[in-house]
């Protein structure tokens, strides 16, 4: 067997996507706007919006440290909130978004 030494700075970071669904009392309290603010702060695209069922959705991609942040912070939420509920689907980085934003 073969080992190879791996150079400290050749850190690959792993980019992935999550989509997530946020429970609770989040509409009507600035979730999304502030969902926005916090992704733009750490370095997440992606978008963001209310649901008809009274959750919200996000898209987030980016490195899976930087999305792991907006998750935790949507456990909280905005002042207003009180989220009941983090549901998160791990899924494939596309790559498609060039910012994030509040759809409607």
């Amino acid at each position: 067997m073969e080992i190879k030494e791996v150079s400290k700075e050749r850190v690959v970071m792993e980019m992935i996507r999550a989509h997530i669904i946020v429970s609770g009392i989040v509409q009507g309290v600035f979730f999304r706007a502030n969902t926005r603010s916090k992704a733009q702060k750490i370095g997440v695209t992606g978008w963001v919006r209310n649901r008809p069922n009274g959750t919200v959705e996000l898209i987030a991609e980016g490195e899976r440290e930087r999305i792991e942040r907006l998750i935790e912070w949507c456990h909280k939420g905005p002042p207003g909130a009180s989220v009941s509920k983090v549901a998160v689907k791990w899924e494939e980085y596309s790559g498609e978004f060039h910012g994030f934003e509040v759809r409607y």
